[in-house]
Formats: C-alpha cells, sequence, structure tokens
C-alpha cells in the first residue's frame, strides 16, 4: 500500500519492528582479506627473543557503500543586478572582445585539446568581462548514479536539500523555487535511484516517476567497518543529515550500554538494514546496538563480559585475514596476554591516529607514548574497540584456537596463507619465507 505523502504529519514507525539479521556475505568478503607484516619493524637490528610484534599487517576494515555528504545548505541565486546605465552595453561588447582574444590565444597556442582542458578557466574570464555569473543549476540528466532518502515527514524544502546534499542538484533553492510553481507536486517517502549533477527539472520529473523508486534499499555494513564509516553510511543511505547522525552517535547514554561506554564503537553489529523513512538515527543506531547485544548473547557472553569481548573482538577482526585464522590468532593476543607481553598490534596503533582504513604504521607512531591506542608502549588491550566485529571475530574471541603461539605472519599475500610461530627465532624465519615471497613477486612491493 503507498505511503501518505511528505507534507503529511510525521508517521512513527512500531517500536517492535525489528531489522534484517546478519549479512552473511559481508563475512565471506571478510574472511578474504590479505594480511602481511611490516618487515623493517618485525625485524630489529638487535630484537630479543619476546620483544618482537606479535602481528604488523596492512588490510581494510572494509566500510560500506556510500559516503557522507555536504553541509545541505541552500545556494540559491543572488540578489538581483541594478539597472544597466547607458554605456554599459559598450563595455560589455568591449569585454567580450577581450575574452574572444583569450580565447583565440589558447586554442591557436595550445590545440583544441588545451582548450577544452582550460574551458572553466576561459569561462571565467567571460563571466569577468560580460559581467555573467556561474549557472546555479545543472544541466542534463545527471551523470553517476546514486540513492537518496525521503523520509516520512520532509517537506519540500527539506527535499530540496536531501538533493543538493547527496549532488542531484547544484543549489537546493533552485528545485524549491520550481517546486513552489509546482503546487500538484507531491512525494512519497522511500528510496529513489536518480544521478549525480542532474537538472532541477529532470530531478523532479525522476522523483515522480515510479520506476525510480528502491523497493529494497539497505545500508550495508560489512565486518570491521569503523563508526565514522557507518554515520557516513546513514548519511548517504536514510537521507539523514550528518549533524542528526553525528548528535546521536554522540549521545552514548541513550542505548541502554554499560555504564563508562563513552562511544558506539564496537556496539554497532555488522549486517544489511532496510532503510526506513520513517526513523531517526537514533532507532537506526539502537536497531544495531540491539542486534550487536544478541549476537553476543547467543555466542553466550555474559553481560559484565560484554565490553572486554567487544575490545578484543574488534582488534582479531582487524588483524585476521582467512576465515580459518581468527582463533589463531584470538589465541596469539589471549598467550601474550597471560604472559604479561604487550599486544604490539598496528591496528591499534593505526586507530588512535585516526589512520581507521590501514594496518600498517611507522616508527614514529609505533614510538608515540602519547597514543593511548599505541599497544607498544602500553599494557593490555586497547581503551576501547578499534572496529565493530562480526559473528567470527566473536565466535574466535570466546572459543580460541589451541595453541602456544606467539607470533603470525602471513607468508603469501595471494592465498592468504599465515605462519604461526611458537618462537620469536620461529618467527624471524617466518619472516624470511614472506620475505622471498616478496622477491618472487615485486609487483606486490
Amino acid at each position: 500500500m503507498d505511503q501518505q505523502p511528505v507534507q503529511q504529519a510525521p508517521v512513527q514507525q512500531p517500536e517492535g519492528e525489528r531489522l534484517n539479521r546478519y549479512d552473511a556475505d559481508a563475512t565471506a568478503r571478510g574472511a578474504d582479506t590479505a594480511h602481511h607484516t611490516d618487515l623493517a619493524a618485525a625485524v630489529p637490528a638487535a630484537a630479543a627473543p619476546g620483544d618482537g610484534d606479535a602481528t604488523r599487517g596492512t588490510g581494510d576494515g572494509g566500510g560500506p557503500a556510500g559516503g557522507g555528504g555536504g553541509d545541505g545548505r541552500d545556494g540559491g541565486g543572488g540578489a538581483s543586478r541594478p539597472p544597466r546605465g547607458p554605456h554599459e552595453p559598450h563595455r560589455r561588447s568591449r569585454g567580450a572582445l577581450i575574452a574572444g582574444i583569450v580565447i583565440v590565444a589558447i586554442v591557436l597556442g595550445a590545440g583544441v585539446g588545451a582548450y577544452a582542458f582550460a574551458a572553466p578557466k576561459v569561462q571565467q574570464v567571460i563571466a569577468a568581462f560580460s559581467g555573467s555569473k556561474e549557472p546555479d543549476d545543472y544541466s542534463g540528466g545527471g551523470t553517476s548514479k546514486v540513492t537518496i532518502t525521503i523520509k516520512q515527514g520532509d517537506i519540500g524544502e527539506d527535499v530540496a536539500k536531501t538533493l543538493q546534499r547527496s549532488g542531484v542538484v547544484k543549489t537546493s533553492g533552485v528545485f524549491y523555487k520550481l517546486l513552489l510553481s509546482s503546487p500538484s507536486v507531491q512525494f512519497q517517502p522511500g528510496s529513489y535511484a536518480l544521478k549525480k549533477k542532474m537538472s532541477s527539472k529532470a530531478a523532479l520529473a525522476a522523483l515522480q516517476d515510479r520506476a525510480n523508486r528502491v523497493e529494497d534499499a539497505t545500508i550495508v555494513i560489512p565486518e570491521g567497518t569503523v563508526l565514522a564509516d557507518i554515520e557516513a553510511g546513514m548519511v548517504s543511505k536514510a537521507g539523514l543529515t550528518k549533524d542528526e547522525v553525528s548528535a546521536a552517535a554522540k549521545d552514548v547514554g541513550a542505548y541502554g550500554l554499560p555504564s563508562g561506554v563513552t562511544s558506539l564503537e564496537g556496539w554497532l553489529f555488522p549486517a544489511t538494514y532496510p532503510i526506513n523513512p520513517g526513523w531517526s538515527a537514533k532507532q537506526y543506531f539502537q536497531s544495531m546496538v540491539d542486534t550487536m547485544k544478541q549476537h553476543l548473547q547467543t555466542a553466550g557472553v555474559a553481560e559484565a563480559d560484554q565490553e572486554h569481548v567487544l575490545v578484543f573482538a574488534s582488534l582479531v577482526q582487524k588483524e585476521a585475514g582467512l576465515a580459518a585464522d581468527y582463533p589463531k590468532v584470538a589465541r596469539v593476543f589471549q598467550n601474550r596476554l597471560d604472559q604479561g607481553m604487550r599486544m604490539q598490534s598496528d591496528a591499534t596503533v593505526a586507530y588512535g591516529t585516526g589512520n581507521t582504513h590501514r594496518v600498517t604504521t611507522t616508527d614514529a607512531e609505533r614510538n608515540d607514548a602519547s597514543n593511548p591506542y599505541n599497544t607498544y608502549q602500553h599494557d593490555g588491550l586497547p581503551p576501547g574497540p578499534i572496529s565493530n566485529p562480526g559473528d567470527i571475530a566473536l565466535q574466535a574471541v570466546t572459543h580460541p584456537a589451541e595453541g602456544k603461539w606467539l607470533y603470525f605472519v602471513t607468508v603469501d599475500l595471494e592465498s592468504g596463507e599465515t605462519t604461526f610461530s611458537d618462537t620469536y627465532d620461529q618467527h624471524l624465519q617466518a619472516v624470511k619465507q614472506f620475505q622471498a615471497w616478496l622477491r618472487a613477486h615485486p609487483s606486490y612491493q
């Protein structure tokens, strides 16, 4: 049944409505992530047994499709120009002549290709001399694809700002003026497949075409995604503003988390969530938190241990590669904790520097004791989760493999083969094996 037009009063969704569960495809993607060691730091000049790092690797924690939008401010046209004086046409003709000379000079001096490259600058020159201004609307039917969402309760001005924020129209003001001249237009809440850089008329026509309605629009969160990327996905996919999502994320106390938790990082379960135009940012976050709690309970994690498990699992999620290696990686870190060794995880260091999409770090970053997430300089686990872990990482932490390993290094970046070692000498031999693989595959260096 069709929903009511957005001009109607907002409709609250039932509190008991449940989102989709865990996306198995995301696990398959995360399980194939390669992991390797930073050789310069893994083989110090005078390393003593037990001083080596547990792992040093690269990889990405994955992220949702989609990114944040702009600030959504209106970019409407300026004020009307004053009446022209009697000599202004003459001045403009002279300006146009000068601009024409500039264009001819460019074409003759550098060729047509160079002119095509310089065309935007040429247009600015023409505008400067002729007194014209840059168009405040795109022309044509658009370029790359983008999905926008109209929420229940949105008015025309909200729709215009959403289109500008998503890069569909150039300015919300021009689109809104078009709406004011089309009083019979009504929008239906939902997600729509549009294109970036559409003219306001083309965008309006596309929103009125039911063929562009996306019935199965979703927010996809792969395992290892960090909070910042989830926020960006909510802005780009759910039609929410950056300020609304950011404010909801900062209101940590609103989601029933243990006392002392200062961030939603780690508490948002990676899965595929359907777009619900009637939901606020808090409702999306609450659903993600509730889903994580359900999976923690399924994994047999007591409520008092949830925070510890999430911190540990977020580390394993970032550091492990193949699915079969997750329990072994969890065992390596647990063994190091049990023996009073530092975790020495580059993933934690990188997170503390704000580089959440990589694992490799520099010597300076590893030596920076001011970074509270630097597990080279600080004992134990990091102060909080460094990603949002999925089921495979939760299971690895709650059921680690049996073994005495203290080190691991991926020795084949194509297959993901990883060698686990009990001693530092064994680890050095594995590093040499990895170095030999790199020499045989120079394209990876």
